[in-house]
């Protein structure tokens, strides 16, 4: 087997875990406990990226154990998403993910009907900062920049 053979088994059995569960669960219980929600978003991308890519694993084993290099291949894609310095999970979700799901949330009932269908028309990301308006305005103010907006519109 000789000395590559046994550093790329113990490369496998020991960084393997550690780059793909051990240091991903400590990053993520970090991120839960930050106020930010960037690193909520680049872990909460890895766990869906590397689950799915365990489903393809576990769906094509027959046809992965014939290429030797899989599991190095896995390990140098999860560094790539693990990393800070790449960020690759939230690369991936900015770049390709997010451009194809929408997640419709439910709006808050605590807005009027008229406000809470505006705001169901919006992305997650405007509504946010929409409902940090309100919350900061009023829905007064809200309403007046609608109805502004709604005049624009008619107008051209």
């Amino acid at each position: 087997m000789g000395l590559l053979g046994a550093t790329a088994s113990l490369l496998d059995a020991v960084v393997g875990p550690g780059v793909t569960l051990i240091y991903p669960l400590y990053a993520s219980m970090r991120a839960i406990e930050s106020p930010s929600t960037l690193d909520d978003q680049q872990w909460l991308t890895y766990w869906i990226i590397y689950s799915l890519t365990t489903i393809f694993e576990l769906s094509c084993w027959k046809v992965l154990q014939w290429f030797p290099f899989w599991p190095y291949i896995k390990l140098v894609f999860c560094t790539w998403l693990v990393l800070p310095v790449f960020n690759g999970a939230a690369y991936i979700y900015e770049n390709y993910v997010r451009q194809y799901v929408k997640v419709v949330s439910p709006v808050s009932q605590n807005y009027p009907e008229g406000q809470r269908r505006v705001l169901q028309t919006m992305s997650l990301d405007a509504r946010k900062s929409v409902e940090k308006y309100i919350e900061k305005y009023g829905p007064d103010a809200f309403d007046r920049v609608v109805k502004a907006a709604e005049k624009e519109v008619k107008r051209h």
